[in-house]
């Protein structure tokens, strides 16, 4: 597996791995307006964001060129330390094979040796467990103190933060 720069292209690949509103609300919160979200809203806002300079969208691919999974970088100070990881999702045919804790790790260190961050932050929702377990296993750990409440499908989702230093 490797990185590379996301491609407008990944975008409906990227999508077609949601398999309901649930799994959208969980992977993207409320960023990409209504189920299903059109590959366009993706690309978009990732074009938008990128333009600033602090916004790295990647997707992660196999020795092959298939895409494996994605996610986004992005820094969250002005000293440019802190990356915040967001929207990562890998292929659902292949989920508990290994692949997040993977490119998660290849993010980690693009993080380090390219960006030069020097701690690293995401927001999980407590009820994705299987994300939570995840970031736990690559050195995440959960931040104290106020949980945000996020409400979606009739219900009230806490969001955890979590961080680690790299």
């Amino acid at each position: 597996m490797i990185l590379r720069r996301f491609e407008a292209d990944d975008s409906s690949i990227i999508l077609s791995w949601i398999k309901n509103e649930r799994e959208f609300r969980l992977w993207s919160a409320d960023r990409f307006g209504d189920y299903p979200s059109a590959p366009e809203m993706i690309t978009a806002h990732h074009n938008m964001c990128s333009r600033t300079g602090d916004f790295f969208p990647l997707t992660a691919v196999d020795e092959n060129g298939n895409i494996e999974g994605h996610l986004i970088l992005r820094f969250i100070d002005d000293e440019r330390k802190e990356i915040r990881f967001g929207f990562v999702i890998v292929d659902s045919s292949h989920r508990g094979m290994g692949l997040g804790r993977k490119m998660l790790e290849l993010a980690k260190r693009y993080a380090a040796d390219v960006l030069h961050a020097e701690r690293l932050s995401l927001g999980v929702f407590e009820n994705n467990q299987a994300a939570v377990k995840c970031y736990r296993a690559v050195g995440f750990v959960e931040r104290t103190g106020v949980k945000e409440l996020f409400q979606t499908l009739g219900e009230s989702w806490k969001c955890i933060e979590m961080a680690m230093n790299i």
